[in-house]
């Protein structure tokens, strides 16, 4: 790989991921959710995600699926729909009022149940989302020495990514679980998670109608 391009994208790759989205969202809420262990799983199911896009984009499907109407629309919508699904989600957790505390203990039992659902949310949003295919497919091979080996090289590239994306996301994490560790009233969880709500629906319906 050449010098220069790597860190043109290591440039990129990191503004990238330092711009506020869906996935720094979903973090924050997971982890105001289930603590720190919460929203560092959710990143790496979002970090997990880019390797996904990054074999495609190698792959070459990316490139197919942005020129076949259909698959990408039925892409589109596929995120459209879990994007509204979450917010849904987030806004139940809005609108409830309290747990008993037999309740309470109930999900701290369910604990590990989260964690898996996290993961999978990460990974969800992710691979589902068509901007960030549309990113890899579109920066990913300006990167990429044609001399080498594309695929090694995507992958080396979304490894990368990932590094830079779960310090950022498990940082935001701590910085989440040490405001609340400060005491957050139940009021502002509820108007949080009812932002964050809000968002996602917005965010679905507007990757729909674009």
């Amino acid at each position: 790989m050449i010098s220069d391009l790597f860190w043109a994208y290591l440039v990129a790759i990191t503004l990238l991921t330092i711009t506020p989205g869906v996935d720094t969202l979903l973090v924050m809420r997971n982890t105001g959710r289930g603590g720190l262990r919460d929203g560092c799983v959710t990143s790496v199911g979002i970090c997990s995600g880019l390797f996904i896009h990054a074999t495609l984009s190698a792959l070459g499907i990316s490139l197919l699926l942005v020129e076949t109407a259909w698959a990408f629309s039925a892409l589109k919508w596929a995120g459209a729909c879990y994007l509204v699904w979450l917010g849904i989600g987030s806004l139940r957790q809005a609108l409830r009022r309290g747990d008993a505390p037999e309740v309470r203990e109930e999900k701290v039992a369910l604990r590990k149940v989260t964690m898996v659902a996290s993961f999978r949310e990460g990974l969800l949003s992710n691979v589902l989302n068509p901007k960030t295919a549309l990113f890899y497919m579109a920066l990913l091979p300006q990167f990429v020495d044609p001399a080498g080996n594309a695929f090694q090289q995507s992958l080396m590239l979304a490894g990368v990514h990932f590094l830079l994306a779960m310090l950022w996301q498990c940082g935001l994490a701590w910085v989440v679980v040490t405001f609340r560790s400060l005491g957050v009233n139940a009021r502002m969880k509820r108007m949080l998670n009812g932002l964050t709500g809000g968002f996602f629906v917005a965010m679905g319906a507007k990757l729909a109608s674009t």
